[in-house]
């Protein structure tokens, strides 16, 4: 005789619904958006399809519809010109960049959207690096200033979270400095603590055309192989000052998600990176599986793993499911 038939409770809908163990809202998700100079544009990303740049004019309408879908913050990432791009990333001050200006607007048109800007130099860089380069070499500390300088000008501009994505070595607790001396102690960072050094991020970096001009970035983004290593990098930014730990890409790292949520009571961040969206995209259009069902998927195991927050592109396409 068996006592135990665990296929009682995945008999009906039902039941399955009533024992489902984790569970998606939209106010889990940031939507990232990409955003341009120029008016009423609306540029499609080739490698990342149903993803596109938008104008700063447009922003509004596509704030509308993340906040009716119940999605409670957006992501900004620029893209910018060659012509203001330069070594010494001087862009990324500039007070009236595009990041600030779509804050500005944002917070007059959507008060209560939760906005969250990108630290970091490659959009920035002519050398497409996260940090200011010198013979070839990242350099660490002079990249702070900058950092702390960008994340100032950024909160000035109404963005609610900082997120500095640079990698460099104690740049969570310059930033925290930075922002305290001038009274902004309020602005919340949600520091990328376990950024790897991905293959996935290649779509992203069409998007922005924000390629590494030479060598790649395996010197400060984190090393695949490495577990541990992001219980360390956690510690470090909990104890500078971060108040989010992000973990990205999401999809192939479950067990860092994993490892951090038993680790820390702050809020975990997951990121699913262009590359993860755009290969459910591709897949789906193989007749590999149905896409919504795929993401949909993805998602879950994201949550699942222990993130709180989840950065996808694919959330407007599921929102409707949840």
């Amino acid at each position: 005789m068996m006592f135990e038939r665990p296929r009682r409770n995945r008999q009906s809908s039902a039941v399955r619904d009533l024992v489902q163990e984790t569970q998606l809202r939209a106010s889990d998700f940031v939507y990232p958006v990409f955003i341009q100079e120029g008016t009423s544009t609306q540029t499609p990303i080739t490698s990342m399809p149903g993803v596109f740049r938008y104008t700063l004019d447009l922003l509004p309408d596509l704030a509308d519809t993340l906040i009716e879908k119940g999605i409670k913050g957006a992501a900004l990432f620029p893209l910018v010109p060659d012509a203001k791009k330069n070594a010494l990333a001087l862009e990324a001050v500039n007070a009236d960049n595009l990041i600030c200006q779509a804050a500005k607007q944002l917070k007059t048109t959507h008060p209560n959207l939760m906005l969250f800007g990108d630290v970091a130099l490659d959009p920035y860089s002519s050398d497409g690096h996260d940090g200011l380069v010198e013979n070839c070499k990242i350099l660490n500390d002079e990249t702070l200033e900058v950092l702390a300088q960008m994340a100032v000008i950024q909160a000035e501009s109404g963005i609610d979270c900082v997120a500095p994505s640079d990698m460099m070595d104690g740049r969570v607790g310059y930033i925290r400095s930075s922002l305290d001396d001038i009274g902004f102690s309020d602005t919340i960072i949600c520091s990328y603590t376990a950024k790897y050094a991905s293959s996935f991020y290649g779509p992203f970096r069409d998007a922005l055309e924000s390629a590494p001009k030479a060598g790649d970035k395996k010197t400060y983004q984190m090393n695949p192989a490495n577990r541990r290593e992001a219980m360390r990098e956690a510690r470090l930014d909990s104890e500078e000052g971060a108040d989010m730990l992000m973990v990205k890409p999401a999809g192939t790292y479950l067990d860092i998600i994993s490892d951090l949520k038993q680790q820390t009571d702050l809020p975990i961040v997951a990121y699913q990176v262009s590359g993860e969206y755009s290969m459910l995209i591709a897949g789906a259009d193989k007749g590999c599986f149905n896409y919504e069902d795929a993401m949909l998927e993805s998602l879950i195991a994201i949550k699942r793993a222990g993130a709180d927050i989840i950065f996808s592109y694919g959330i407007l396409d599921i929102v409707d499911r949840l």
